[in-house]
């Protein structure tokens, strides 16, 4: 975890009693200790901005701190730039990601009743738990457990995917609200609609891998296209087409 002198922050639990379709609200299954977050952070609620960075993936808009054992898995748009980053471990993957939101809270509850009827119309089937911030839904379907956790900050809305089996998924939430917990969102000043996801930047290493790779596979593209043809002229399509087979939560995301 990553350390440092924090400000006193706004709440951020869903205190309201009311939910979307009269669904009922279980208790998530946690750890018995049962440990009380402080976060997510605002960069803000640093005195030293350094600080945060320290021990965290600093994704631009979000800084997460990675689980013992965690792997980083990037998910490209059609156009090849970074729309997800995925923590992988043994027991799954989630991914972190902010939106702009009001200064007031209350977007998460909104965003929680529409992913529930989406999942719904997808045919899933659907829970709301009440986890350690509020409201968490859940949908299992095809053999596999999709859970959306939320929480409200000062003008933007953090949420965290974590896609697993169901024999893992109760591991898997554990490991994503640790790091949800300690995460960092850099909003910006930047006036921004309701809703907007917040930039997704790779750090530099991770950025000229990808590069490195997409030049290695375009390359292998030319080498193997026959010699009376020219090779396709659009090698960011073909990488598009591997990026974007990662997108099955794509449709019940909005991402």
């Amino acid at each position: 975890m990553a350390f440092g002198k924090r400000k006193s922050n706004e709440t951020t639990s869903d205190q309201g009693s009311d939910t979307p379709g009269n669904e009922r609200i279980e208790p998530a299954v946690t750890d018995e200790t049962d440990e009380d977050f402080d976060g997510p952070f605002d960069i803000e609620d640093f005195d030293d901005a350094a600080v945060a960075a320290q021990g965290r993936l600093d994704l631009g808009s979000v800084l997460i701190p990675m689980p013992d054992g965690g792997q980083v898995q990037v998910e490209l748009n059609e156009a090849g730039a970074p729309s997800a980053v995925w923590v992988v471990t043994p027991n799954g993957r989630f991914t972190i990601a902010a939106y702009a939101a009001p200064k007031s809270a209350g977007l998460w509850r909104e965003v929680a009743g529409e992913l529930a009827d989406s999942l719904r119309k997808d045919a899933a089937s659907v829970a709301i738990q009440d986890g350690p911030w509020g409201r968490e839904v859940v949908g299992a379907g095809n053999g596999g457990v999709v859970r959306f956790i939320g929480v409200d900050g000062y003008r933007w809305m953090v949420r965290c995917v974590v896609n697993g089996s169901p024999e893992t998924i109760d591991a898997l939430a554990e490991e994503a609200r640790a790091s949800l917990a300690d995460t960092v969102i850099r909003r910006g000043d930047t006036p921004m609609p309701v809703r907007t996801p917040l930039q997704v930047q790779l750090p530099e290493p991770m950025a000229a891998q990808l590069r490195a790779a997409a030049q290695a596979a375009a390359q292998q593209g030319q080498q193997q296209a026959p010699p009376q043809e020219q090779p396709p002229a659009e090698p960011a399509a073909r990488r598009s087409a591997q990026g974007s087979a990662m997108q099955q939560l794509r449709t019940i995301t909005g991402g």
